[in-house]
């Protein structure tokens, strides 16, 4: 039985995994093919960021997407990309509870948020790439 619900958790996990890293891709891609990153830059600059913090945040949510999908230590990762939706969720808070209420809500920032604290805490799961001991929760 233990085993069984061991193997369970794993792919339940790998499953999270794959889910967020592609969501954290989509999150990237839709400044890059939407928005521009010279529009998204244009928007940091609306909102009192300097507009060239698009140009990392972009390349960040990109690579960490694709790192947390493939599982290339997806614990880590998940954790570092944890405060970039921690500012977008304070950037967004005022909009509203709606992502696609005008000038964006907050809900979708906070799923992400909490997904990867999630993941972070659950583990890499079942068919991760690369995984490491370090930074992982000692609960």
């Amino acid at each position: 039985m233990a085993s069984s619900l061991t193997r369970s958790t794993d792919l339940g996990i790998a499953l999270l995994r794959v889910s967020l890293g592609t969501m954290w891709i989509a999150h990237a891609l839709l400044k890059l093919l939407v928005f521009t990153l010279p529009g998204t830059a244009d928007y940091f600059g609306s909102i009192g960021f300097p507009g060239w913090v698009a140009y990392p945040v972009f390349t960040v949510e990109l690579l960490g997407g694709l790192a947390v999908l493939l599982g290339v230590y997806a614990r880590q990762v998940s954790l570092a990309l944890a405060p970039v939706m921690a500012v977008v969720i304070s950037v967004h808070s005022a909009n509203g509870w709606l992502f696609n209420a005008p000038g964006g809500g907050w809900e979708y920032p906070a799923f992400l948020f909490v997904a990867s604290l999630a993941l972070w805490l659950a583990g890499d799961g079942a068919l991760n790439l690369r995984s490491s001991r370090r930074l992982i929760p000692a609960i």
